[in-house]
């Protein structure tokens, strides 16, 4: 058994099995750093952070401490929507063509915004070979993805859109309202709740960042290896090697790896990484910050005194739109306007009106408004991508401690 690391912070007598399971996942599995922070209608229970942030074990984790969450992100884009829909500036039956026009192209014309924020699109990829850089240009992603051909007829089924949902919504988002995500998330969202969330990293925050240890794909290419060559291991992502012309598992592929550099691989602590907009898979976050959003959320969309969404719109955000077998992930997957909701095999507590967003390694932000729970788990490794134990065995805690 690991020895504990250091970990500070505080926790009410009541959540002391929350204290435990978390100083449990750097000794029983293999937790690098972390934070972990709670609410109940408003009250901070848990707030607690440990281990290094980095894999030297230079640097222990602080307070402060910012880390890559990936896609818990893509809650925060979900969010800055539901603003927009409550502010009556953003219809999710309008198609996406009325405010993108060069969207309508190669067969879009009909798609509505309503199916794009709920993973029906039929975009999670594209279909020929991105450059590597191209994830840090903005206009030539979207561009992209206004001329590509769904992999799927839209509004048939879905399909988790894994690193393309950034910038799909986020370009929606900047045509209504001439900024980008993370110009708004920052002005309308984090600053006004005082939230410690970044989409777009200041090189100012790179000193309190984590260095996030990521499993090496820098063999990856698009293209499969030469035969008799081993191909790059993707077991963290759960995805095989396009090694034959199945279209499906090309497009699962493609989802991940496409352009190569798309999920951070090789690139995820450098700074034109950290400092990008890349909504999907870059938000660099606190614990703290991820709970302090949620804890407006989980409060009808206000807390002390700063209104982020109306009531009724997040209500609406938040409520089912899909629910079944995800073409892209292959299992089931649940989704409203953008947010992840509970599912019985991803439980986000014991009611299933839950809903947030999971990222990449384990990290999770989500509400449970039955309870008042607000929680925000983030760390630097990859681990267990769908049955996280790390960050389950909180959630059990957490809730546990509520019965």
């Amino acid at each position: 058994m690991a020895e504990t690391p250091p970990i500070g912070g505080t926790t009410d007598a009541r959540f002391a099995a929350v204290a435990d399971a978390f100083a449990a996942n750097f000794t029983e599995r293999g937790e690098i750093g972390a934070s972990v922070c709670v609410t109940v209608e408003g009250r901070t229970v848990v707030d607690l952070w440990g281990g290094w942030a980095d894999p030297d074990e230079r640097r222990p984790w602080q307070a402060d401490t910012l880390v890559n969450a990936f896609s818990v992100g893509k809650g925060f884009v979900a969010l800055l929507a539901a603003r927009l829909l409550g502010q009556g500036r953003l219809d999710v039956d309008a198609t996406v063509a009325s405010v993108w026009p060069e969207f309508g192209q190669a067969g879009k014309s009909s798609i509505t915004i309503r199916q794009l924020l709920s993973h029906q699109a039929g975009l999670p990829a594209f279909h020929q070979p991105m450059p590597d850089d191209a994830i840090y240009d903005w206009a030539a992603m979207t561009a992209a993805l206004a001329a590509e051909e769904p992999w799927w007829t839209p509004g048939e089924i879905h399909g988790y859109h894994v690193n393309t949902y950034g910038f799909l919504a986020g370009e929606v988002l900047r045509r209504i309202t001439g900024d980008s995500p993370g110009r708004l998330l920052r002005e309308l969202v984090a600053g006004p709740l005082g939230a410690d969330v970044h989409l777009g990293l200041a090189a100012t925050d790179d000193p309190r960042t984590a260095t996030f240890v990521w499993p090496d794909f820098s063999a990856l290419a698009l293209e499969p290896p030469p035969p008799g060559e081993p191909a790059a291991d993707h077991a963290a992502f759960g995805i095989a090697d396009p090694i034959d012309a199945d279209p499906i598992d090309a497009m699962r592929y493609a989802a991940y790896f496409n352009p190569s550099t798309f999920s951070g691989a090789g690139i995820i602590n450098t700074r034109a990484w950290r400092g990008a907009e890349m909504p999907s898979t870059n938000t660099h976050a606190s614990a703290r910050g991820v709970t302090r959003i949620y804890a407006a959320l989980v409060g009808g969309g206000t807390l002390d005194g700063v209104t982020v969404v109306d009531p009724a719109a997040l209500a609406a955000a938040t409520a089912e739109q899909v629910d079944g077998l995800d073409i892209v992930l292959d299992r089931p997957s649940r989704f409203g306007l953008g947010f992840q909701l509970a599912q019985p095999d991803r439980p986000l507590g014991p009611d299933p009106r839950g809903f947030g967003h999971f990222g990449a390694g384990g990290s999770l932000g989500f509400a449970d408004p039955a309870s008042g729970v607000a929680f925000g788990y983030v760390m630097n490794r990859i681990g267990s991508r769908w049955q996280n134990p790390c960050n389950q065995t909180l959630r059990d805690a957490v809730f546990a401690a509520l019965t």
